[in-house]
């Protein structure tokens, strides 16, 4: 029977490599382990949440869960791979195997933050509850779709945070990114953070995802005359142009703009193979004619150069997008290139012109885009690559599976380490909203305490630091853990949106965050609390389960 998700076919995960054998060694060996016990099918609850915010900020774009769900949906291990593991375990048993075979996770729960929210360290991202044999081999696998998605996602948000609304943002680090599924997975998380689009034309096939690119030095370079070109013809309104008419009309154009009284004396002879270039390349793109302007010199060839073939394009009613700057100073360029353009627009009469799109690239990253803003630049599209898709800032996020409940017993991880200590027990999470309209702080309570009530007073307590509380008194409550799995269970579940919507639901959480919470340079701290129920408990736990140590 194929997988099911609210009635709904559910494709495997993007990368086929993702199967149950995307393990850590220790998964199977603790599988086993179990089974020899007879734990196996003992009731567990696992939280999967991260400690601390990346890059330094004060929140965290959660992403990755639609790739858990489908995993869920398609987990079963093939006898091929059931061998495999046999060959990893020397001494298991064979029935040990037929366990294997018939795993699945019918069994299984999920209750998650929808995909997309802004979220914060220490409250579960994901409950998963379901059998400790079947449940301990999704640590891994949901580690790895989780920690990366929602940290590239995040840093997409932050670039699209620093560049603000009114830029647009193209993903394009394929050739940079850690191998195929790291540029894939980009892709998909960038556009989701907030990104516009991306030159990956498989991550445009899969998702949906708007693409973008123009051309290379290469390309420019590799033009040397126009005998090159004979052949190509411009079909406009009027029938076809040949091409010795279009470049001959780009010659008359790239003339008026040299003895142009304001332009005069800011070049004399452009690189006329990036001429021929340029006009291959509009011939071929006459609709989408966008170019790269820096192969020789930006403003002493490829701006002219460029500027005569837009305005032949023109004049059969074509019309040109912009150009790509890759180098060089960029709030400086960017500001020339504006003011020739609008200097084309002013004495030539061309309406418009001085609008054309402005974008830039050269491994651009958060502190340069923020650099250029404080400078001042004419740029209105950032081509982003290294440094958003491998995350150059931060390596991982850092989001870890921690045992909260087993056979209805909470369970605690304790360590010397206060931030490495879990919260134990199965758990309901709230966001709390002020009069303002901006989340509060977020509480974790246990899961038969009553939810907080709009206009009630509330204790909200640090989890481990006792003189960090605060009453609240919420104008609204939000549940944040939602049911996205329930095996075989007939009861209703969260579908999963489509990645357009969970797109939106980013940007509109995100502009629903307080400003100071956002900022790049020392964010305030959110708050994350428990209940007072669950801070006494979380203590008397704390102190059971701990050794006593003995002086002598």
């Amino acid at each position: 029977m194929e997988p099911q998700e609210n009635g709904k076919q559910l494709d495997g995960p993007t990368n086929p490599m993702v199967t149950p054998l995307l393990n850590d060694l220790y998964q199977f060996t603790m599988a086993y382990a179990y089974w020899k016990a007879n734990k196996h099918n003992e009731r567990s609850v696992f939280d999967l949440y991260f400690r601390k915010n990346p890059f330094g900020g004060e929140y965290t774009v959660f992403a990755g869960l639609e790739e858990c769900i489908k995993f869920l949906a398609n987990f079963k291990l093939s006898d091929e791979e059931i061998d495999f593991v046999r060959h990893c375990l020397p001494g298991s048993e064979e029935a040990f195997c037929e366990y294997l075979r018939g795993l699945d996770c019918s069994g299984v729960e999920v209750y998650a933050i929808p995909e997309g929210s802004v979220v914060f360290p220490k409250v579960p991202l994901m409950r998963v509850e379901g059998p400790v044999g079947v449940v301990q081999l999704l640590e891994t696998p949901f580690l790895n779709l989780v920690n990366f998605a929602s940290l590239v996602a995040t840093n997409a948000a932050r670039h699209r945070f620093v560049a603000g609304k009114s830029k647009s943002l193209l993903e394009f680090g394929a050739r940079r990114a850690q191998g195929p599924d790291g540029a894939i997975s980009a892709s998909k998380y960038c556009y989701l953070g907030g990104f516009d689009a991306t030159s990956n034309v498989a991550a445009g096939k899969l998702f949906g995802i708007p693409l973008r690119g123009t051309h290379s030095h290469a390309f420019v370079s590799s033009f040397m005359s126009t005998d090159e070109i004979v052949d190509k013809v411009l079909h406009s309104s009027d029938g076809k142009t040949t091409c010795e008419d279009f470049v001959s009309l780009v010659q008359t154009w790239l003339t008026k703009i040299q003895y142009s009284p304001s332009l005069r004396g800011i070049f004399s002879e452009t690189n006329q193979s990036e001429l021929v270039a340029f006009t291959s390349y509009a011939l071929a793109f006459p609709k989408a004619f966008l170019a790269l302007v820096d192969t020789y010199d930006v403003m002493k060839s490829g701006i002219p150069n460029f500027c005569a073939v837009a305005l032949a394009l023109n004049d059969f009613g074509y019309k040109a997008l912009g150009i790509r700057l890759d180098s060089g100073d960029l709030a400086y360029l960017s500001t020339e290139v504006r003011n020739f353009f609008c200097t084309v627009e002013r004495e030539l009469k061309v309406p418009g012109f001085g609008k054309m799109i402005i974008t830039a690239s050269n491994d651009l990253n958060e502190e340069t885009i923020d650099a250029l803003n404080k400078q001042g630049h004419e740029v209105d599209a950032f081509g982003i690559g290294t440094y958003l898709v491998t995350c150059y800032a931060q390596a991982a996020l850092g989001c870890v599976f921690k045992l909260v409940e087993i056979n209805n017993q909470p369970r605690i991880k304790l360590s010397e380490d206060v931030t490495k200590v879990s919260i134990p027990c199965k758990k309901r999470s709230y966001r709390l909203y002020g009069k303002e309209g901006y989340p509060l702080v977020d509480i974790m309570t246990g899961e038969t305490e009553p939810p907080p009530k709009v206009g009630e007073r509330l204790l909200c307590r640090h989890p481990f630091n006792e003189s960090k509380r605060a009453y609240v008194v919420p104008q609204r409550v939000e549940e944040l853990l939602k049911c996205y799995w329930r095996g075989n269970a007939d009861e209703a579940r969260e579908e999963l949106p489509p990645l357009k919507e969970i797109r939106d639901r980013c940007i509109k959480q995100l502009e629903n965050m307080r400003p100071d919470h956002m900022r790049r340079l020392n964010p305030t701290p959110y708050k994350v609390s428990v209940s007072a129920k669950l801070y006494d408990f979380i203590h008397f736990l704390w102190l059971n389960e701990a050794p006593v140590g003995e002086l002598q």
